[in-house]
């Protein structure tokens, strides 16, 4: 593993020829949740049964979080509300938009488009996507900033901006889509989820959908049809 920056953010580079995002394979971009630090998601490079050509880039979000040592976020989330949400039990954010996500929108784009000048990623060979807030980051910046990928990777997200996630679905029909999500998931609603994997499927993405029994995590199940996908995504040679 190496770290870099790009745009001002750190990322951490594993896979590929050199186990350090050495060679041409496709770039799989996966963003960790609020809260987590930027080490987060980096083992799961070793976890996921993907060829071994392929380069892994885990960002490591730019805001600090106060009081929580390590705990890093691509948007501050008021944290009084969140446990109020935990207490009531979780529901739908889909027509709010946070404050501070579209500057790190802006961010995250200029971050990925540095990362494929500097390895050398073309659009057709970039898969983009994360956990929890990495997950909505990822779809705001596809479905707001008109990123070109190959595939998007949706782990344990909700909605969020839905009405402009909407309209960038509308051009991105065929567009290789991974969703999971926690039937019991106490933070975020599966529910939701729900309504963001229809609102695709009704654009025409191909989204694949992996419900499971359990929370806000990532179960081996998850992982080994994360795996199969990001094997399964055709690639320019």
């Amino acid at each position: 593993m190496r770290e870099e920056r790009f745009a001002g953010i750190t990322v951490r580079l594993t896979g590929g020829e050199d186990r350090e995002g050495g060679g041409d394979g496709p770039l799989v971009v996966l963003m960790h949740g609020f809260g987590a630090p930027g080490t987060d998601l980096v083992s799961l490079w070793r976890v996921l049964d993907v060829p071994s050509s392929t380069r892994f880039a885990f960002p490591e979000a730019p805001h600090e979080i106060p009081g929580m040592v390590g705990a890093r976020a691509w948007w501050m989330l008021d944290l009084a509300r969140m446990e109020q949400a935990m207490a009531e039990g979780p529901r739908s954010y889909a027509t709010e938009i946070p404050p501070g996500m579209e500057e790190a929108t802006d961010r995250i784009a200029q971050m990925i488009e540095a990362m494929q000048a500097e390895l050398g990623v073309p659009n057709e060979r970039l898969i983009v996507g994360g956990f929890s807030q990495g997950s909505m980051a990822a779809c705001n910046a596809v479905f707001t900033r008109n990123l070109g990928l190959a595939a998007l990777v949706i782990l344990s997200g909700t909605p969020v901006n839905l009405e402009a996630w909407k309209a960038g679905m509308a051009p991105r029909s065929g567009l290789p889509v991974f969703q999971s999500h926690g039937r019991q998931d106490p933070l975020l609603s599966f529910r939701a989820a729900e309504q963001l994997r229809d609102e695709m499927r009704d654009a025409g993405l191909a989204t694949q959908w992996v419900p499971f029994r359990g929370g806000h995590e990532l179960p081996m199940p998850v992982l080994e049809g994360l795996g199969r996908f990001l094997s399964d995504v055709e690639l320019p040679v």
